[in-house]
């Protein structure tokens, strides 16, 4: 399972859950390209430690994702080339 990074991040890119992310697997911050953050579901290490951080409650556990957000699961997928 991996996290995954929903609507309201959308334009808002804080940053916050890459400070503390223990493997670095948030991206999309520096890249001007991109309107939101997403993390890697390979590299997620499901500590959980971003959710708590996220100043806009975009972040949630796949598995827990609010069913008016759960086209974002793939989204964040396909963002790294992938589908699940």
């Amino acid at each position: 399972m991996t996290y995954i990074i929903a609507e309201p991040c959308i334009d808002l890119k804080d940053g916050a859950c890459v400070d503390v992310c223990p493997v670095d697997c948030i991206y999309g911050l520096d890249e001007d390209d991109v309107n939101q953050l997403y993390i890697h579901p390979e590299e997620c290490i499901d500590c959980a430690a971003c959710e708590p951080v996220c100043p806009v409650t975009a972040i949630f556990a796949e598995d827990d994702t609010p069913p008016e957000w759960d086209r974002f699961i793939d989204i964040n997928y396909e963002y790294f080339g992938m589908s699940r």
